[in-house]
């Protein structure tokens, strides 16, 4: 058996699905235009280092913390319904090649579980381990996570206890692969046996170039 890992932002797809998200809101006018601009900001923040997942995390959910969980799931419905056409061709070809290979196919990603599990279903992908958003008793987002975020080493951890959940474990498959385009994913793409870097930024570029790993575009011919 192998298994086929995929982090989402930036390599399965070549936005960010949290941005994609608050443009969805902002269309159904649930949300004021300048939440796209609050969000990117935080963005940037998160990439020079000045906050963390969590901080990202409640920029993203905030701004709805307290909706009905019924209206939410609407949103949610209808947000998935329009992923298909936002899909690259080469992504989708990559994952139905695994697919059809017989690969245990899973998302890895630092994206909340909602918006995360809409994308998955889009690929055909089954499997997800992402960050858990904590909800009330009621059911409604809080803005804050459960456990660890889904990011950096914790990737590794994360992957770790959901295998050890099915039974399985990293070392037991006859190849694992994981596609990302991140340096802050180099603890799990060190611990597969097949890394491929996808779009990288410059220091996974370096690693990967260093070490000999697999690097694609996933671009359209």
């Amino acid at each position: 058996m192998r298994l086929a890992l995929f982090d989402l932002d930036h390599t399965l797809i070549p936005f960010d699905s949290g941005m994609a998200w608050v443009r969805f809101l902002v269309g159904r006018e649930l949300l004021p235009p300048e939440a796209e601009a609050v969000y990117l900001a935080h963005c940037q923040d998160y990439v020079a280092g000045a906050i963390d997942v969590r901080d990202l995390h409640r920029a993203l959910v905030q701004p709805l913390v307290g909706s009905k969980r019924s209206a939410f799931d609407d949103w949610l419905a209808d947000f998935e319904d329009g992923l298909a056409m936002t899909l690259p061709a080469p992504s989708l070809a990559l994952v139905a090649m695994h697919r059809a290979a017989g690969d245990r196919c899973v998302l890895v990603t630092a994206t909340a579980r909602f918006v995360a599990a809409r994308y998955a279903a889009a690929f055909g992908i089954d499997d997800v381990i992402a960050t858990e958003s904590a909800r009330d008793s009621y059911g409604r987002l809080t803005g804050e996570i459960v456990g660890l975020p889904c990011a950096r080493e914790h990737k590794l951890d994360k992957l770790a206890g959901w295998l050890a959940l099915e039974g399985l474990s990293l070392g037991g498959f006859e190849r694992s692969f994981f596609y990302s385009d991140s340096a802050s994913d180099l603890p799990l793409l060190r611990a597969v046996t097949d890394p491929v870097a996808v779009r990288p930024d410059a220091a996974l570029r370096a690693v990967a170039e260093s070490e000999g790993w697999r690097i694609e575009r996933l671009e359209a011919a």
